[in-house]
């Protein structure tokens, strides 16, 4: 019985912290995957420090995209991830409709990753 008693003990932070996981902590994940991709990677000039997501592209598709504005360059990308640590403060402090507009205008930045 005091065995599951402490067995229990460690197994109740953990549960906190999954259930503290926000929509906007989420999306901050994701976008932070896309960000790692190869694709991503090949727009900005660095290299791919993680698998990244893996719905992302290897590389740019060939062509330019029908808006010039989506196209993302290395400089968007910064700022973009500028955006997306400012995003995460907001959501630390528990603010997430800020979060969510940050992380809208993070994404705008970005364009249309490969």
């Amino acid at each position: 019985m005091r065995a599951m008693l402490i067995g229990a003990s460690f197994l109740i932070p953990l549960l906190a912290t999954a259930a503290a996981a926000t929509p906007c902590a989420e999306q901050i994940a994701t976008i932070e995957r896309r960000l790692e991709s190869p694709g991503a990677a090949a727009v900005t000039g660095s290299t791919p420090t993680t698998q990244g997501s893996p719905k992302a592209l290897p590389a740019p598709p060939a062509g330019e995209p029908s808006d010039p504005a989506t196209a993302p360059n290395a400089g968007r990308i910064a700022e973009a991830r500028d955006l997306i640590a400012k995003a995460r403060e907001q959501d630390r402090a528990g603010d997430e409709r800020a979060c969510e507009d940050t992380m809208t205008r993070a994404k705008e930045r970005i364009g249309a990753l490969p």
